[in-house]
């Protein structure tokens, strides 16, 4: 019986030992693997870039859109009273940063042409720029322009900010008041008075001197800005 069991033993013992040393090995390799920082390692997680806020550029008039469905004509009735009205001495204002590059000058309005991304043709608007030499910071801006459809035709006008919106802005051309147009909107440099050219007004434009806008900081005071129609015509008739 015993010689049996040693028997027994001798045969079994060559197995552990192989398996054994294959339990080193893989220990060994376990251990090697560990320092080796394998089992350290996390799922890859895709970087996200930390989302950094970036101020919005102001967006020039002209390139605004086209504002078909806010400019309305002139409310004939909205004459403001011109006993209320002084007028203001304006100069020659240089364009805000961003606006389209000159394509050409007509007396004193400029038509500047720019292709928007996205754009095949060349959009182009007649501008004029003014500032109130005995005024702080009352300037305004006047941009002529044709929608894309050709369908309409828009002057945009840029008043500066803390204008009284529920007055909305007048106009006179030479000494015929023409109405009154209301404000459709603020941008971070003005409010935009929108007013759809018909023919009679677009006629007075062509024939006139010069266009006083009016502007009001108060109900019982305006502040008429007046703007030279010289070159108007032909820089109109030159918008494509």
């Amino acid at each position: 019986m015993y010689e049996e069991v040693e028997e027994r033993r001798s045969r079994l013992l060559p197995v552990l030992m192989a398996v054994t040393a294959l339990l080193a090995v893989a220990l060994a390799a376990v251990i090697i693997l560990f320092f080796l920082g394998v089992f350290d390692r996390k799922t890859p997680t895709p970087a996200v870039a930390a989302a950094t806020p970036v101020a919005a550029a102001p967006t020039p008039v002209a390139a605004a859109p086209s504002g078909e469905g806010e400019a309305q004509p002139l409310d004939p009735s909205g004459n403001p009273p011109t006993s209320q009205v002084q007028k203001a001495v304006v100069s020659a204002a240089p364009p805000a940063p961003g606006e389209p590059p000159i394509k050409d000058t007509h007396g004193d309005w400029q038509t500047r042409c720019d292709k928007p991304a996205g754009a095949q043709n060349e959009q182009c608007v007649l501008m004029q720029f003014v500032t109130a030499e005995d005024r702080d910071n009352v300037g305004l801006t006047v941009i002529v322009l044709k929608t894309a459809d050709k369908k309409a035709k828009i002057m945009r006008i840029l008043a500066p900010l803390g204008v009284l919106l529920p007055s909305g802005l007048g106009l006179k051309i030479d000494e015929t008041d023409m109405g009154r147009a209301g404000f459709v909107r603020c941008l971070p440099n003005g409010c935009v008075a929108e007013v759809i050219l018909e023919d009679k007004l677009l006629k007075s434009l062509e024939g006139g001197k010069t266009a006083t806008f009016i502007i009001f900081q108060t109900p019982e005071e305006g502040i008429g800005i007046p703007i030279s129609l010289a070159g108007f015509q032909p820089g109109f008739d030159s918008l494509p």
